[in-house]
């Protein structure tokens, strides 16, 4: 009887930006952190294509977003592809993801399980469907409840919903087998690791989860009935459809988000013609921006500006 698990993928896109030796590659993630993401990209695209990867991996970002630039994931795939092909791991995570997400799968897949070897937690899940179910690549139960358990013990949602599913149907030995393999695994990246944080002198990304690989205690499996196919995540609530006009001003940039709504609440207080209008909270790297109002002018935009200030605020004009 043939077992399958469908795939629930949820994408969530976020500027990572690695770090150069080049000051005008961090000057451009500076400028992104604060929201200006034209001056970012004027920063980024000479050095991208004088062939920098770091600013290539940035690039590809912000056509992947839509920040700064219009939407263009075939661009985001162009400038991906140029940083990977000189060795950046993080451009070669969102190239895979990313054909992954366009139904380009076939040509995912190698780039998948590269990723998915160093660690990559999307990567794990999706690897560890197609070997359950012989997609793509031949079937290996052992190999996918090993990456299974690695990324569920990352906190991927999807990877825990697939591992119950998985304890159904594997033999409890190769469940065993997954087990210690995916010890291995964490092991081996430990130890590699280990040597690149000792000496790093730049910025490095967010450890892994520490939590627990899986208990040895493993439920017996069901030969039947075959599996339901994995619910898909609930959609994300639609975002509120964006304001016509084309000038909005900036009330400041928080590191928190809850800071940008308690400052939105003591402004609008404060300014009548503020509290008119519309505001929204928007991400940007690790900061997050307050912008208010729907202008058509810049002028409108000014005027609703000085009257901030007049209130004792600042903000600053610009376009949408």
């Amino acid at each position: 009887m043939k077992h399958r698990i469908c795939v629930a993928l949820a994408a969530l896109a976020i500027i990572s930006a690695a770090p150069s030796a080049v000051a005008d590659v961090k000057a451009g993630v500076d400028a992104w952190a604060q929201g200006d993401y034209a001056k970012a990209l004027k920063l980024w695209r000479p050095l991208a294509q004088a062939g920098d990867a770091d600013a290539q991996f940035n690039l590809a970002q912000a056509y992947k977003l839509g920040r700064g630039v219009p939407q263009d994931m075939n661009a985001a795939l162009d400038w991906y592809q140029k940083a990977l092909v000189q060795g950046h791991r993080q451009a070669e995570d969102a190239f895979g993801l990313l054909l992954f997400q366009q139904n380009r799968r076939v040509e995912a897949m190698p780039y998948l399980q590269r990723s998915a070897e160093r660690g990559e937690v999307r990567a794990q899940y999706l690897v560890g469907i197609a070997l359950f179910n012989g997609d793509l690549i031949p079937r290996d139960w052992v190999r996918a409840y090993a990456l299974m358990t690695r990324a569920s013990a990352a906190g991927v949602d999807q990877a825990s919903a697939a591992l119950a599913q998985m304890d159904r149907y594997i033999p409890e030995p190769q469940r065993r087998d997954g087990l210690a393999l995916a010890a291995a695994m964490e092991a081996r990246k430990a130890q590699a690791t280990a040597p690149a944080l000792a000496g790093a002198s730049q910025p490095i990304r967010p450890a892994p989860s520490t939590t627990p690989i899986r208990s040895a205690t493993l439920p017996p499996s069901q030969p039947a009935p075959p599996p339901v196919p994995l619910p898909k995540p609930a959609p994300a609530p639609k975002a509120a459809p964006a304001p016509s006009g084309s000038w909005q001003i900036q009330l400041g940039a928080f590191s928190e988000a809850a800071r940008a709504q308690a400052h939105w609440k003591t402004v609008a207080a404060k300014t009548p013609a503020l509290a008119a209008g519309p505001h929204r909270l928007e991400a940007a790297g690790a900061m997050t921006r307050l912008l208010a109002g729907s202008l058509t002018t810049r002028a409108e935009a000014d005027a609703l500006c000085a009257k901030v200030k007049a209130a004792g605020a600042d903000c600053i004009v610009k376009p949408r």
